[in-house]
């Protein structure tokens, strides 16, 4: 992540002077003449993300006018870093705690750059430098730029470059930097061990599946357990996928690049919890020795699943990836998977599906989310569906006849291996940027991944770091 910051302005900072859309016309009005000529002639109109380049007398640039939402300018920010030239640069407002700490956030994942295989790379001189908003949270804007490039790097890279050994030496880093431990189950020993479906599903490629296990905090801390679908390529297997669908199938572990980022946050913030995370790490291929259609295969809580689809592999790794979280008893299970293309098709690929089964916890996420511009829409988990995965033959059918309601089958199926009354969220994600746009270059993106660390910061680690005056860090 190429962001910079500075703490103190000079006689060269250039003020960055953000105009909400609604009050432009008003703001218009109390310039001079020669402002309001300028904003004419150059068409600048206030629309959010929108900027102008306002010179001086002397030739130089003198200030930035910004558009921004009337409500929420986060992402207004974000686009700047790539727009303005080199320089160091001041917000020229009053803003309250979380909007500093938002803009500076904007600022910092705007200056994302994936260029690990470009033979020039992004020179720190060149990227423009923000003075540190008042009133603005240091700590957290670090740790959550940070991690959100964690997760963008993670989705990023080739699958040739990211693969279930790769992916767990992620692992081993982020918990080495924090005091964390890993332990990793690998090939075979997923079977000896009980992890039957993470090896039915990895089993045909080269680079043997494994379960990636995290643990850091105190013992006697409340447990909160992560756990994220981490297929680093899904041809499909036997139920082959086009060349369309395949292509960008290198995103397919972003819910565990999610749960690490998430889990680099929790660590770097020293939040009050007994983490745990869990990334059921596989590659989906083809060979002799895939499973196939129509097979039955025994999970880990007993539970039996016939295949009716070998690309709805997903929701068969993260079963015992979640019967394993769970037998601990956790405070709270949250998994984060690119799941299904049904929650994209309902809600698009800006809006993660959440699923929930504690109403009131359900609520706070998407407050949660509301505050810290990462949004989310719950669906239902709508039991009277659950039908639509019975078997003739096992307990359960890993997919449903006729893609109806995929999004909340897959889901269901997941809610088969999480006990009742065990507080749950289920984050049914897209995981990528299709097009750039401000702050969210195209590839790989972390989403809703700040508003889980909000829910889990408020409820367990002392809470609203976002609403305190500090500047930590």
């Amino acid at each position: 992540m190429s962001f910079r910051f500075i703490n103190k302005p000079d006689s060269r900072t250039v003020p960055i002077v953000p105009i909400e859309t609604g009050v432009f016309k008003a703001w218009r009005r109390g310039q001079p003449r020669e402002m309001k000529a300028w904003v004419d002639s150059s068409g600048f109109a206030a629309e959010p993300g929108k900027l102008s380049l306002v010179g001086g007398a002397d030739g130089k640039l003198a200030r930035v006018l910004l558009g921004v939402d009337d409500h929420d300018g986060f992402w207004s920010y974000g686009g700047l870093p790539t727009a303005l030239p080199p320089g160091t640069y001041r917000i020229d407002a009053r803003m309250e705690d979380g909007k500093a700490t938002g803009a500076a956030l904007g600022w910092a994942l705007g200056g994302y750059r994936f260029d690990l295989y470009r033979k020039t790379k992004t020179n720190a001189k060149d990227v423009p430098a923000l003075v540190w908003p008042d009133n603005c949270d240091r700590g957290h804007v670090r740790r959550a730029a940070n991690a959100t490039g964690l997760v963008r790097d993670l989705i990023n890279t080739p699958a040739g470059d990211m693969g279930p050994a790769e992916l767990a030496g992620a692992a081993r880093r982020i918990a080495r930097a924090h005091g964390g431990t890993v332990t990793v189950i690998t090939g075979d020993a997923l079977l000896k061990r009980d992890y039957p479906t993470i090896h039915a599903v990895g089993r045909a490629s080269a680079n043997a599946p494994r379960l990636i296990d995290l643990r850091w905090g105190k013992a006697r801390a409340p447990k909160v357990t992560l756990v994220g679908k981490g297929v680093c390529f899904d041809s499909g297997g036997l139920d082959l996928k086009t060349a369309v669908g395949m292509l960008r199938m290198k995103k397919d572990m972003g819910g565990a690049a999610h749960v690490l980022g998430l889990a680099d946050m929790i660590m770097a913030a020293k939040l009050d919890v007994r983490l745990r995370v869990l990334v059921p790490a596989v590659e989906n291929s083809v060979a002799g020795n895939a499973f196939r259609p129509l097979d039955v295969i025994r999970t880990r809580k007993g539970i039996t699943v016939e295949i009716g689809n070998t690309d709805a592999e997903g929701r068969l790794v993260m079963c015992d990836a979640l019967a394993e979280g769970a037998r601990e008893k956790p405070e709270l299970i949250v998994d984060c998977a690119t799941l299904t293309g049904a929650a994209r098709v309902a809600l698009g690929a800006d809006l993660p599906a959440l699923f929930c089964n504690d109403d009131k916890l359900a609520g706070e996420l998407l407050e949660h989310g509301a505050a810290v511009s990462d949004p989310l829409w719950r669906m239902p988990l709508w039991q009277p569906y659950r039908r639509m995965l019975d078997s003739k033959v096992a307990d359960i059918n890993n997919v449903s006849e006729g893609g109806l309601a995929g999004a909340i089958t897959a889901a269901l199926y997941l809610k088969e291996f999480v006990p009742d009354g065990t507080p749950w969220v289920h984050l049914d994600i897209m995981g990528w940027n299709a097009a750039a746009r401000p702050g969210r270059p195209a590839g790989g993106e972390a989403m809703a991944m700040r508003a889980l660390y909000a829910l889990i910061e408020k409820r367990y680690g002392g809470g609203g770091s976002l609403r305190r005056k500090r500047k930590s860090g």
